[in-house]
């Protein structure tokens, strides 16, 4: 292999390694029908809440971690996709 291709395999490498933020599409489910899913600054009840979600919402879930025996995922707002946090998986349904 000459030496010049080298770095581009590389860089080629860790471009592709970052890039991969897929998503899956899902929707917020079972919160209730005067209650809110709370979208929090990170994964656990002691992060501060964002913003509420009622039943319904679509979203982005990217990944998901488990703190205190309790799954919790990243996402983003499918209509806002800058607003992101993570939410109990226990409300998300998969679409």
């Amino acid at each position: 292999m000459h030496r010049s291709t080298i770095p581009v395999i590389l860089i080629l490498m860790l471009v592709s390694g970052c890039s991969n933020f897929s998503a899956d599409r899902t929707s917020v489910v079972g919160t209730g029908q005067d209650e809110l899913l709370k979208l929090r600054t990170g994964p656990g009840l002691g992060f501060s809440v964002i913003l509420g979600l009622p039943d319904g919402t679509s979203l982005n879930r990217r990944d998901c971690v488990t703190e205190i025996g309790q799954q919790w995922c990243r996402v983003s707002l499918t209509a806002a996709p800058q607003t992101t946090g993570y939410v109990s998986a226990d409300y998300l349904l998969k679409r």
